[in-house]
């Protein structure tokens, strides 16, 4: 248990509340039920995802950018899940595990809508070099 109160029983109270609202929203759910087949399967990776991600137990062994690279998810997708994940970490947990939560996920979701950006091409891989620095010469 982190000093936040977090531990294994309030993830999955977490991440199960989260999803039981995320299948009912009329922006993100359609996308959750059009990928995912096995709830029971999904909610467990990502049990321990979030086990991984906010004790550092190190359960989850996965590639989660290839895993929402595919979908058809914008900014507005990435604001909805958010909205949710907060409103549920502060319904279902105590204030410091859900500001913990909610400064978690949204490092994940700057992540995953950067790195969903690279993908599609719409921004650069490396932003901030231009061809003097990456050009290898020749010779």
């Amino acid at each position: 248990m982190q000093d936040n109160g977090i531990d294994e029983a309030m993830i999955e109270r977490q991440v199960h509340a989260f999803y039981g609202a995320a299948r009912r929203d009329p922006l993100i759910g359609p996308v959750f039920e059009a990928k995912v087949h096995d709830w029971d399967r999904h909610l467990g990776r990502m049990c321990a995802f979030w086990s991984s991600v906010a004790l550092m137990s190190g359960r989850y062994s996965g590639t989660p950018m290839q895993a929402h690279a595919p979908l058809p998810i914008e900014a507005a997708h990435f604001g909805r899940w958010m909205e949710l994940w907060a409103e549920t970490a502060r319904e279902h947990c105590p204030p410091d595990a859900a500001d913990r939560f909610v400064l978690l996920a949204g490092r994940i979701a700057r992540s995953l809508e950067h790195g969903i950006a690279v993908h599609r091409g719409e921004l650069p891989l490396f932003p901030h070099a231009n061809q003097e620095t990456t050009h290898v010469r020749a010779d």
